[in-house]
């Protein structure tokens, strides 16, 4: 193993995702859900993410949000060079990354003073202690006061019995030869041979051998790198608190706002037993014991600022929301924690509705009398659970759309191009939201068709076609190989009608597209702008 690695995995390439908890306007829903005034809505802004992986999020946050200066680092040079290409591909011009080790990074001359936002995704818990040090060194040295830092992190007591099992698999694989993805095939063959010879450790934690089926049908990528790491550390809530403390943070709140609710994560007695312990850390300690927890995506503070209920509710009326995925009729389902969560479709129904037409805030929705009767307390609650279910999304005010949409299409289309030879990167820019939305590479490519003049689905469908053949691919259907043309095109028409008819509006409603704005249509380029204040292929 180099030097260089400190431990880490640097011979697999990490994944090419997203991470919408990242999202500057995500973040401060989370603050306003929790009644912290944020400084998130400033016209210039800096963002650093530690550990930025291929950095794809920091691309795609960089080219939605031109009014933030977006630096990223990663100790992996390959990682760095593929960043650095994508930036330029699309023409991002607020991205700035590092190849730098946590060692070595609070000595780059060019970075700003301070940060409005430090964020680390999969990081703290795959590191030396030495470098969780270094880590929170940086953000004491470099976080403004009032700014946001979002961590995630594995937990206890969720990973306390696959501990044997992750200490089994990484001894395996370090005594073994080959590449390390052949050594982590060997070590779960090998995990799978114990299973089968009955050991006792899988007898009595039967909760194993669903681990060990899940991780044998994840990508080795993923698994090299959240797995078979030299450093692997589940916390107790309170160890992280207590290291961000020295960085004078405080726990805001979870990132997912589903969490901020604890009638759907708890019941009645876990409830009334969480209510009992005043303090805050020993109190999230406590719900992580509750739920089992296992994995946290958190959000500190440095210096809580309280909102004023006037305040509050001021910041709710400015907010915009859109719809972020298909409705069209018949009861939600939306799951957490403690099941199915009871909605009234009288109470969502004109909501959803009322955002078909494009994004609108929270003042224009009561304006237009949307929300009936219902209480503020339950208009709040509502729009947090969607939110978090992610059937609606909190957006950007409007003052600087045009530039957004301008950006966010650049980078798109270099998502796009890429997306005829390749599936990696799954996400495109929102200039409504600032944040990421999911398309496949399908999708993407009826996009790109659609952006050359293929005008209706049948034809994006032709598009496509003429370039999976010449690679020698073909699509899959019910477990099969589709060898013929003409079945090949039969499927891809179809996935371009169902994207049509289901996905396309919605893409449209957050801007997400790759055909030139026509300035004689704003309300096509940024829907109610008015009313916004501020298959697989083998």
């Amino acid at each position: 193993m180099n030097d260089w690695t400190s431990g880490y995995v640097a011979e697999l390439d990490y994944t090419h995702d997203f991470f919408h908890e990242m999202t500057p306007s995500r973040l401060a829903f989370a603050a306003l859900s929790r009644g912290h005034r944020h400084g998130l809505d400033d016209n210039r802004l800096t963002y650093c993410e530690l550990g930025c992986g291929q950095g794809f999020t920091a691309n795609l946050l960089a080219a939605a949000n031109p009014h933030v200066d977006v630096h990223a680092m990663d100790f992996n040079p390959a990682h760095i060079a593929g960043a650095h290409r994508l930036a330029r591909e699309a023409a991002v011009p607020n991205v700035t990354f590092y190849e730098r080790s946590f060692e070595d990074f609070e000595e780059e001359a060019t970075l700003p003073n301070s940060f409005d936002v430090i964020a680390l995704h999969g990081v703290y818990s795959w590191v030396s202690r030495e470098n969780q040090e270094r880590i929170i060194d940086f953000i004491a040295r470099r976080l403004k006061p009032g700014g946001l830092v979002y961590i995630s992190y594995n937990t206890q007591p969720g990973w306390a019995p696959s501990m044997p099992l992750r200490r089994l698999l990484t001894d395996r694989a370090a005594q073994g030869n080959g590449s390390l993805e052949q050594r982590i095939d060997e070590a779960l063959d090998f995990a799978e041979r114990l299973k089968l010879a009955d050991a006792g450790f899988f007898a009595s934690n039967p909760g194993q051998l669903t681990r060990l089926s899940e991780m044998k049908s994840m990508s080795r990528n993923y698994l090299a790198h959240e797995f078979f790491n030299k450093d692997w550390t589940p916390f107790h809530f309170a160890d992280v608190a207590d290291d961000l403390a020295q960085a004078k943070l405080e726990f805001m709140g979870a990132a997912n706002p589903l969490d901020h609710i604890d009638d759907i994560c708890l019941s009645r007695p876990q409830q009334a037993l969480l209510a009992e312990e005043s303090n805050s850390v020993r109190r999230e300690g406590l719900r992580d014991i509750l739920l089992n927890e296992q994995f946290r995506a958190d959000v500190f503070v440095r210096g809580w600022l309280p909102q004023t209920q006037r305040g509050g509710v001021g910041g709710w009326f400015q907010t915009p929301f859109a719809l972020a995925r298909h409705y069209g009729t018949g009861p939600l389902k939306v799951n957490w924690r403690k099941g199915d969560i009871a909605l009234e479709a009288s109470q969502y129904e004109p909501v959803l509705q009322a955002l078909s037409d494009g994004h609108h805030t929270v003042r224009a929705l009561l304006e237009q009398g949307v929300f009936s009767d219902m209480t503020w307390g339950d208009i709040t609650r509502m729009l947090t659970i969607l939110t978090g279910a992610g059937y609606i999304v909190p957006c950007l005010p409007q003052a600087g759309y045009a530039d957004r949409i301008v950006r966010c299409r650049d980078f798109n289309m270099a998502v796009c191009k890429n997306a005829e030879d390749s599936e990696r990167l799954g996400f495109l820019a929102s200039p409504v939201t600032g944040g990421g939305v999911a398309v496949d590479r399908m999708e993407q490519l009826f996009l790109l068709a659609q952006s050359e003049g293929h005008q209706t689905p049948n034809d994006w469908a032709t598009f496509v076609w003429r370039i999976l053949e010449p690679q020698g691919q073909r699509l899959e259907q019910e477990g099969r190989v589709l060898d013929l043309p003409e079945e090949n095109l039969a499927v891809l028409r179809a996935r371009a009608h169902a994207f049509s008819a289901r996905r396309l509006g919605i893409l449209a409603g957050l801007g997400v597209s790759l055909l030139q704005a026509d300035p004689s249509q704003p309300e096509m380029a940024h829907p109610t702008a008015a009313s916004s204040q501020s298959g697989a292929v083998a």
